[in-house]
């Protein structure tokens, strides 16, 4: 089952952020923001599929995300939790740790903003579209 969520980079993208990223429906981005990956998202989990978040509410649940820019792309793994709540409509957050707020859509995640390919990351600073594909399995 997947959820597709289309965005675009922004100049103040860095993605040093340890612990999390993010995508935002947000029309801008500070310099402070750097979990956030891209801005402008066409989507939040509050406009995902029923069933979707229901499978992502399973514990045993897979939960991947694919981030594709400019050629560029990235596989995050982490999995779902019976408490993700998944109704912001605002943005999404990936989390290494097991917090969850309305913006959690995966959690354990193998990596952070801050592992980000590189690559990736200065394409988005240049504003590149940017495409996540979010599976649950």
């Amino acid at each position: 089952m997947d959820e597709v969520v289309r965005a675009r980079g922004h100049e103040n993208v860095t993605a040093e952020h340890g612990s999390t990223f993010e995508v935002t429906t947000d029309d801008y981005l500070t310099p402070a923001g750097d979990c956030i990956l891209a801005v402008e998202a066409d989507r939040a989990p509050a406009d995902f599929d029923p069933e979707f978040v229901a499978a992502c509410r399973d514990a045993d649940a897979t939960i991947t995300a694919t981030f594709e820019a400019d050629g560029h792309v990235e596989t995050v793994r982490g999995r779902g939790d019976p408490d993700l709540e998944l109704t912001s409509e605002r943005s999404m957050v990936g989390r290494t740790s097991d917090y969850v707020d309305e913006r959690t859509f995966l959690l354990g995640a193998d990596f952070a903003a801050a592992e980000f390919d590189r690559d990736l990351v200065a394409a988005l600073a240049d504003g590149a579209a940017l495409t996540v594909t979010v599976t649950v399995e």
